[in-house]
């Protein structure tokens, strides 16, 4: 049998028994966790990496740079949390990807300035 059709069946299966137990509560509310748990992950991971590796480099950075560069990953951090909690739409989204943006932008170009000058 072809790998796509198995496929196809399987999924259609699933769905078959979700409807027919009439668990899309559950299924929103696996949804819903496994959103905030991917969250964690990626927070636990940047946090490790922060702790092992650039806390030492930020440490030798101005006081001013170093605030600057954590207050725009606080805010990244806040937007990202904001964009999986409320899943934003139209408007609401693009303010947030323009502040990630943002907080993306001043980030780079701190650690750039300041690996320039080190």
């Amino acid at each position: 049998m072809n790998p796509f059709l198995r496929n196809m069946g399987i999924l259609a299966l699933v769905a078959l028994v979700i409807v027919v137990l009439n668990a899309e509560t559950a299924l929103a509310t696996a949804s819903i966790l496994l959103r905030v748990a991917f969250f964690i992950v990626i927070a636990v991971v940047l946090y490790l990496f922060w702790r092992d590796v650039a806390r030492h480099e930020i440490a030798t950075w101005g006081t001013r740079k170093e605030r600057v560069f954590y207050a725009a990953v606080a805010l990244l951090i806040v937007d990202a949390g904001w964009w999986i909690v409320r899943s934003p739409q139209g408007r609401n989204a693009l303010i947030s990807i323009v502040v990630a943006a943002i907080c993306a932008y001043v980030g780079v170009t701190t650690w750039r300035e300041q690996r320039r000058y080190s």
